[in-house]
């Protein structure tokens, strides 16, 4: 990682957090969500919490990461918590301000008890929740690099692993092949667990690979992302096992079509729900719409599933430099499945693919 270009990312967020802070009237913060101790520090080991006060920026974890943490969160202080992140920070040996927020939504009932009774009654402790899905929405270009990084990692693997399925492979020898490939072309791993369903299987939207082999005729989707420097991707195509069937063909048009609605429609200032009612119509006009049966995609940044929303249940209004997936599916039970996804960068003039794969029907 270029440790210079993340000094730069953690400056910055950590000024909007401090903001906030102090717009919501918290002397101090704890952090408990490790995607969120990443963002702020670069740190990406498995322990730590972050402590955050108008003065310090501290982070705990334990002694296996002391030399790790030193190197990759360099502009926090580092504490090894021997007894606790619990009892660390409650130890009296740092202000936290009369009012201490929470991170609620990634600490176990038990650990809030327990923090709060360390605490004690001289500090408020009050549950903050979705304090950081505003902060982290909107990309700067450190981490669009990265994303656009990540998405070519996977157009490579794509291409590598498309002319091995055959009879004689199976939904998991693909599987195994792109998680391999990632990290040989230089991504940590797979920022998912990848999707290949072949047959009627395709017809599940989150179906995990097994020993089915490919049939001649199937349509397989395949869905795929790594992450490289902490940062992920995610996009799907779906290719014909041999020649496909007019009517699978037919179907995979209108899910070509609806996913490329999509992106000409995406505009600054416009809600998800608006956005995801264009793709979702146009699928119902050609008498699919109870086939597609999930939202239209999701935000992209450190974790592969972040805000914003783009659903039907989701007022969230889209700016510039928001990512998030495009992601349109028809599934016919039994039978199978289409879904073509890209990952997008919004922009001024409109929603900008990260993705050049074809989305073509290729029969393989």
């Amino acid at each position: 990682m270029n440790q210079l270009s993340h000094d730069t990312l953690q400056k910055e967020a950590l000024g909007k957090v401090r903001e906030k802070m102090a717009t919501d009237g918290l002397g101090s913060l704890v952090v408990t969500d490790l995607s969120v101790v990443f963002w702020l520090t670069g740190f990406s080991g498995s322990s730590a919490w972050l402590l955050i006060t108008p003065e310090r920026f501290l982070l705990f974890t334990d002694s296996r990461y002391q030399e790790q943490a030193a190197g990759e969160a360099r502009m926090a202080e580092i504490v090894i918590a021997r007894n606790g992140f619990e009892a660390e920070i409650a130890s009296g040996a740092y202000d936290l301000g009369g009012v201490s927020g929470i991170q609620s939504e990634s600490i176990s009932w038990k650990r809030a008890l327990l923090l709060c009774n360390e605490l004690g009654d001289t500090i408020r402790a009050v549950p903050v929740a979705s304090f950081f899905e505003d902060l982290r929405m909107v990309k700067n270009g450190i981490e669009l690099q990265r994303m656009q990084r990540a998405v070519s990692i996977s157009e490579q693997v794509l291409e590598k692993v498309l002319p091995m399925i055959g009879t004689d492979t199976t939904e998991l020898d693909i599987a195994a092949e792109i998680s391999y490939q990632h990290k040989m072309l230089g991504a940590e791993g797979d920022s998912f667990e990848p999707i290949v369903a072949s047959g009627p299987r395709a017809a599940m939207p989150h179906a995990r690979p097994t020993s089915a082999r490919f049939l001649p005729g199937e349509l397989i989707v395949i869905d795929i992302g790594c992450s490289y420097e902490g940062y992920a991707s995610d996009q799907t195509r779906t290719v014909a096992f041999g020649r496909a069937s007019g009517e699978a063909r037919r179907i995979y048009g209108i899910v070509e079509e609806a996913q490329q609605l999509g992106v000409d429609s995406a505009r600054c200032g416009m809600s998800s729900t608006e956005l995801d009612a264009v793709v979702r119509e146009h699928i119902a006009r050609s008498g699919y719409g109870k086939e597609f049966s999930h939202s239209l995609g999701h935000g992209v940044g450190i974790d592969v599933h972040e805000e914003p929303r783009i659903s039907s249940r989701s007022s969230r209004i889209l700016e510039e430099h928001m990512v998030f997936t495009i992601e349109p599916g028809i599934y016919l039970p039994g039978r199978f499945g289409v879904r073509i996804e890209d990952t997008v960068v919004l922009r001024r003039d409109g929603a900008h693919p990260f993705q050049r794969f074809t989305k073509q029907l290729l029969e393989l």
